[in-house]
């Protein structure tokens, strides 16, 4: 369960944690405010009718309240402590009193005044957000209103009292003003008016404020002002010693505006909320890191105006231009100039010597209750002398370098990442309003996918369609579509919303050796890279790719979004992109080509030992493969690069490198398969038979001929499978390449065998089987001699079958072939099946899936489950059959095998 708070000093609303609660409609709300004004007490129905509806109660009003207060659980339900009850006394809210702010108020203002404290006056008064119960016009309502403002207006009175107490007629001058002109008969609010300009040395203004209202009581009640005021009024005549204020510290108010539109961040101001509730004894300090236009300093100001109660003795604030391409960083020793200025020390007591000035910033910090903001620091060192030494202190600091530095120094190290789509939307929403971005939904679509999440990105476009309330956001997406123009159009017309001159800043402040990087990285293939697939790319040694990606990350141009690899946001690769020379890429893009397809090929007997390997040339220097020791090894390996591959093939294709367009193909075929990336691997087989009919040469384009068409046999498009088939086998023999034949034979026997051609599937089967008994090839041997064990069962030749298959698991384990034992296994339990014998059947398909598991071949997997649960059910066992087909039919959805699923759907069904 969730804590929960509730609003009525403003709108009627109620958050649940950090998300806020749809109340429902104006009339609902209302009938909660009407509850929790007498929060923990009952209100009878009568009552809470005439709160809501005053003296026009609907038709039914109880029914109606009933449902209201119905609906109203529901929504409230996630929340602890909470609870809606009706009993002979009426409808009582229980929630803890501190959950609602009205009564919060009063119990901060009650503590406040026991305890004389401006910081608890503060922090009552910052829970108004406008007028009380907005929207409820009711007698009750204007009642309850009127009784608010005026415990409002006697708490902002006593915290003046109090303000002008302690010396601070300067900070309360305006507001006083302010006030005196609202409660123009208020006498009590013109003494403080009269108090606080006379001991800012305006005394005739204090005079003219006892005149004017001398003169409105005369006219309007024909009285004088009371006694009191009187006295005040004759002691500044006399200028009473009495009436000097007391030695007045300087509290800066530095913080600029609140950003005006600000969405999520949920999670990292609940952080920040954290390190000043346990700061132990310490100075709390945090960082905020991120990339150019992420929202750190949205996010620092936002939370430093949502707590300005915690500090009462002021904020500080300084841009410190870390990475300002004009001016350049600004020096502490100018920033310690201005915070003196700012905690109000006159200029003849500032010392000489920068030492002593960074000396008295800490001395007059000291035991204050002080924010500081350090924004857009360069490093450490411009921000180190700067930190107060108080434990009383508060210190934020925002950079694009992630300073960790400060982590040592106990510093909370934040890194903002990018909005998710519904924050994106949101301030879409915030800047255009709902009604235009629900207008255009597949526009806005386009425009939050091609900004990234990028908060600095989504404001440009809303500025630039803000500016036109009849711009079409279409045209706006459509421009942004264009990758060549996706920068030009993030650009609402200076400096600092230009995208590109912001990521500019950023590059600018790198050394030669981390940009080279910074451009190369930028420009790789794929949505992130591994730590040695970089290291052949920028054709260094590891430790020293490390050292400069941690670089990179420190100044957030890449993330290590998981240990080990990195990534770049879209807008960043798009800005690299225009940095990098054409002359610059050939070189590392074939280092990290050839790692990538010399690892692959290495990895690949690891997962299917079975296949004839094809061969490389050797790697370019610096492109060697990673090594990896076994097939768990090789199997992670392809599930980390796997997207990097695959976009290393795409990148291959449009640059018409064909032989490593086909060669990558076959690398990567069998991960494919084992992990049923069925439509991927058709993918890649079609562009690699295009790649191979481009070479011209005969045995690529059989062997891609050839497994083109088992990828389309498994996706289930046999005619298109035989098709390919044949050519690869005309091909082989073209090529005079005896060992791609034997492979087309045997590929075209299972393609016939899984269209239902079992006869010719046993013929082309045994031609394979022929030249792999002659060649020593055990793998092959036993693929084939379980293919022809299964067509034979198929055709009805059981123990004939049974024979093929015993010898195929007999050769699957003398040579640890573990797929192809799993795949054996599974056919010797329908032969089994299919002789009635049912509990070997079980032995052999329990023993299948536990090897399929085991060796994650998620393509195998829900074919044995679906035998398994045929078996169960023959024998009876219907609880048994229906959990293994449900777990088949959910893999072969989770894999895009339709038919399959659906199959298996019908023996579900009651």
């Amino acid at each position: 369960m969730t804590s929960v708070r509730f609003g009525l000093l403003g709108t009627v609303e109620a958050h649940v944690g950090a998300e806020a609660v749809d109340l429902g409609h104006a009339r609902q709300r209302w009938v909660l405010a009407a509850l929790l004004a007498d929060a923990n007490r009952p209100v009878s129905t009568e009552r809470l009718t005439e709160r809501v509806w005053a003296d026009r109660p609907p038709y039914r009003a109880h029914r109606l309240l009933a449902s209201y207060l119905s609906r109203l659980r529901r929504v409230l339900a996630a929340a602890c402590d909470v609870a809606i009850r009706h009993g002979p006394a009426g409808y009582v809210l229980s929630v803890p009193p501190e959950a609602v702010d009205v009564h919060r108020f009063r119990a901060l203002v009650a503590e406040a005044r026991a305890r004389r404290s401006t910081a608890l006056y503060d922090e009552a008064l910052t829970l108004w957000r406008g007028d009380p119960f907005t929207g409820l016009d009711t007698p009750w309502a204007d009642t309850a209103r009127q009784t608010l403002a005026a415990e409002l207006l006697s708490a902002q009175l006593d915290r003046t009292d109090l303000a002008l107490e302690d010396g601070g007629h300067n900070a309360v001058l305006a507001e006083a003003a302010e006030r005196a002109a609202a409660h123009p008969l208020d006498e009590r609010v013109a003494g403080q008016l009269m108090l606080a300009r006379y001991r800012a040395g305006r005394q005739a203004g204090a005079l003219e404020e006892f005149d004017r209202i001398r003169r409105r009581l005369a006219d309007e009640f024909g009285a004088d002002p009371g006694p009191a005021l009187r006295q005040l009024h004759q002691r500044i005549l006399t200028t009473d010693p009495a009436l000097a204020p007391p030695t007045e510290t300087a509290v800066p108010r530095q913080l600029p505006a609140p950003p005006r539109w600000f969405v999520g961040r949920d999670p990292e101001l609940a952080a920040l909320d954290d390190v000043m509730e346990s700061r132990g004894g310490t100075l709390a300090l945090s960082a905020i890191g991120g990339p150019g236009g992420i929202g750190k300093t949205s996010l620092a100001l936002r939370w430093a105006h949502r707590n300005l109660a915690r500090f009462p003795d002021g904020q500080l604030y300084v841009n410190l231009r870390g990475f300002d391409p004009s001016d350049g960083p600004l020096p502490p020793e100018a920033v310690v100039r201005q915070f003196l200025d700012a905690l109000g020390v006159a200029p003849a007591a500032v010392p000489a010597d920068t030492t002593g000035q960074f000396s008295l910033y800490r001395s007059l910090a000291a035991g204050r209750r002080l924010l500081v903001v350090l924004d857009n620091a360069r490093d450490l060192a411009q921000v180190e002398p700067l930190l107060p030494g108080s434990e009383t202190c508060t210190v934020l600091v925002t950079s694009r370098h992630r300073l960790a530095g400060l982590g040592v120094r106990g510093a909370r190290l934040l890194d903002l990442d990018v909005l998710g789509s519904t924050e994106a939307r949101e301030l879409l929403v915030r800047h255009l309003g709902a009604a235009r971005v629900a207008d255009e939904p597949t526009a806005v679509d386009h425009l939050i996918r091609w900004c990234g999440g990028l908060p600095l990105a989504i404001s440009i476009v809303a500025s630039r369609a803000g500016a036109n309330p009849r711009f079409r956001l279409e045209v706006l997406a459509k421009e942004l579509r264009q990758e060549s123009a996706r920068l030009d159009a993030l650009d609402a017309g200076d400096l600092s919303t230009n995208l590109r001159a912001v990521f500019s800043w950023s590059y600018q402040a790198l050394d030669a050796e981390p940009a080279r990087a910074f451009r190369l990285l930028g420009a790789a293939p794929g949505p992130d890279i591994g730590l040695a697939a970089a290291a052949a790319l920028l054709g260094l040694r590891t430790p020293d790719v490390r050292a400069l990606l941690r670089r990179l990350g420190a100044a957030h141009l890449v993330q290590e979004h998981v240990p080990g690899r990195y990534r770049m946001h879209d807008l960043l690769r798009l800005y690299v992109d225009e940095l990098v020379d054409d002359a610059e890429r050939p070189e590392p893009l074939r280092r990290l080509v050839d790692h990538y397809l010399h690892t692959a090929c290495a990895a690949t007997p690891l997962l299917r030992p079975e296949r004839q390997p094809i061969e490389l040339a050797p790697p370019a220097p610096g492109g060697a493969p990673l090594p990896l020791a076994d097939r768990a090894e090789a199997a992670a390996w392809f599930a980390d690069d796997h997207a990097c591959l695959m976009a290393v093939l795409d990148s291959a294709v449009q640059r018409g490198a064909h032989e490593d367009v086909w060669r990558l193909a076959w690398s990567v075929s069998g991960f494919h398969v084992i992990r049923g990336q069925l439509v991927a691997d058709l993918a890649a087989w079609r562009a690699a038979v295009a790649a191979a009919r481009a070479l011209g040469r005969p045995e690529p384009l059989a062997i891609t001929h050839m497994y083109l068409g088992t990828a389309h046999t498994r996706v289930g498009s046999h005619d298109s499978a035989i098709r390919h088939g044949r050519a690869a086998l005309d091909l082989a023999v073209e090529a005079k390449s005896p060992a791609v034949e034997a492979d087309a034979q045997r590929a075209l026997g299972w393609t016939l065998g899984q269209s239902g051609d079992f006869t010719g599937a046993l013929r082309h089967t045994a031609e394979a089987l022929a030249y792999y008994r002659a060649a020593g090839n055990g793998l092959r041997q036993a693929d084939a001699l379980n293919t022809l064990g299964w067509y034979s069962a198929r055709l009805g030749r059981l123990r004939e079958g049974r024979d093929f298959c015993t010898r195929a698991l007999e050769l699957c384990r003398r040579h640890d072939h573990r797929r192809a034992e799993a795949v054996t296994l599974d056919s010797l339990g329908y032969i089994a099946q299919e002789l009635g014998e049912y509990v070997v059947a079980l032995g052999h398909y329990r023993s299948a899936l536990a090897l399929a598991r085991d060796t994650d071949d998620v393509y195998d997997e829900p074919g044995i489950l679906a035998n398994l649960g045929d078996t169960h059910a023959s024998l009876g066992q219907a609880d048994d059959a229906r959990a293994a087909w449900k777990q088949a039919r959910d893999l072969y959805r989770e894999h895009r095998r339709i038919r399959e699923a659906d199959l298996l759907e019908a023996k579900l069904e009651p």
